[in-house]
Formats: structure tokens, sequence, C-alpha cells
């Protein structure tokens, strides 16, 4: 399924992370759910020929009980309706022991219908198991994640490299039986992803951070990007879905996607 985005030159990646305090007035319904599933219908039609895939973030479903959960069910199978050529990514970042990921990985992959989900290393391979033995999803580990205080556990030096590094190893080399995995690095330490990318060949990337935490997208491009010119995912979100707040905000979401898909375009 990335592959064939890949090919039409699409790597945008929209993260729908529904922060029910920011939704525009215009779009509110009679409760939560209807109004978080109309907003991202809105946001979906605006935006699906300009994606190479989207990823809800779970914990914005979760937030609001049984009514956010059958919100995230629901925009998921309208993607899966619409277009089921567009993968869709649970950011859930699971990872427990080996049974409770068994759970985990039901409720992904069969209840919604997710093509891939987010995870933990923390618990090494055998944890992980049950997400890998789905074939046929994609099963994307954290290595070095966005957010400014990563570098306290990830680069503690683990067998004289940093263990973002170790575990980049681990994945692509050791972890990856089933030609299923791919690793998340965050935009903002473009250092740290060429670094990875040198490591995992062309393993495929998910590269968080571009937009609100002011990534670095030439970089995240110049060093995300595979031998192939393929092989990256490139997430936005707030920036996106959040562009206006006003009734014009699916247009405003379009415009904001269009520019980022440009410029990640030029820097192909």
């Amino acid at each position: 399924m990335l592959e064939a985005r890949w090919a039409e030159g699409k790597f945008l990646c929209i993260g729908l992370d529904v922060d029910a305090t920011k939704l525009p007035e215009s779009i509110r319904g009679s409760t939560i759910e209807r109004t978080i599933v109309a907003f991202n219908r809105a946001i979906i039609d605006a935006t699906k020929d300009l994606v190479c895939s989207y990823k809800p973030n779970i914990a914005f479903y979760e937030s609001h009980g049984d009514q956010g959960m059958a919100a995230l069910r629901e925009t998921m199978a309208y993607i899966i309706e619409i277009n089921p050529e567009i993968p869709v990514i649970l950011d859930a970042k699971r990872g427990d022991i080996g049974n409770t990921n068994v759970q985990y990985a039901l409720s992904a992959f069969e209840y919604l219908r997710a093509d891939a989900i987010t995870v933990h290393p923390y618990l090494g391979k055998e944890s992980l198991l049950p997400f890998f033995e789905y074939v046929d999803k994609g099963v994307i580990v954290l290595s070095h994640t966005s957010n400014p205080g990563a570098a306290e556990v990830q680069e503690l030096i683990v067998e004289g490299q940093p263990l973002y590094q170790k575990i980049a190893h681990l994945v692509s080399h050791e972890w990856n039986g089933n030609e299923n995995c791919c690793v998340m690095v965050g935009a903002t330490y473009p250092q740290q992803l060429k670094e990875v990318r040198a490591i995992v060949g062309d393993m495929p990337i998910l590269v968080a951070g571009v937009g609100a935490q002011n990534g670095d997208l030439e970089k995240t491009v110049k060093y995300g990007l595979d031998s192939r010119k393929k092989g990256l995912m490139v997430n936005a979100s707030r920036t996106i879905i959040f562009a206006s707040r006003e009734k014009d905000f699916a247009d405003a979401a379009r415009a904001r996607a269009q520019e980022l898909h440009d410029a990640i375009t030029k820097a192909v």
C-alpha cells in the first residue's frame, strides 16, 4: 500500500489527533462522537489525494470513553470505505508482556482494522511477537522520538552505541523476519535520522515532529528517504487539521497539506 503511494510521489502522513477543545463551532454535533466523526470526515475528504497515510493517535479518542472509541472506529472505517488503499496507522505506542500484547494486537488489527501500529521496544522482541505475527500489518518501532527529553534514555550508550541506534539495528537486522517492520524517528533530530537510515537500509521510516514541533522538513526528506527515493512517511498533525477553527477549516487543512506536500516534493 505504501509503495503505491510513494510511486505517486506521496509522502505526507496526516495525524488525526483530534483535540476536542480546538474543534470549530461549525462542526459541533449533538454528541462528541458525531462531532469527531464529522470533523475527521471533512479533513479526510479534503486531503485524501495528497497523503501516503493517516495516523490517528488513540489518546485523543480514549479520553472521550465509549463515544471517543466509537468515533475512532468509524473514522478508520470511513477511510477504508472511501479509499482502502490508504494505510491507517494506529498511533498507540503499545508495549507490554506477550499475552497483553495479544489483546492490543487484536484491538488494533481486528476491531479497529488498522494497517499498522506504533510500539515500544523496551520489553524486547519476544513481547512484540503478537504484532509481528500479523504478517500483513505494519509494526512501527520507536527508535528516537521527537520530544525534547528523548535523549535522556534514547541516547544512553549501550554496547558502545546510543540506545536508539541499537534499537534500529535490532529492528532491521533481527526482528524483521516477516518484513513488516518500520521504525519511527523524530524530525526534530535530523542527525539521528540520518544515522538510523544508514542502519536500517530501505526499511520504511515514520518521521514525526514536522509542523508544530518545528522539525526540519528539508533535512527530514534529505536524510529520511531510502536509496530508491522512497521509504518515508512525513507526519504532521496539528498544523494541518487545526489550520483554521472557522467554517473553512477543511479548506484550510487542504491548503496546509498541499503546502507540505509541495515542499516535500521539491525536497525529493
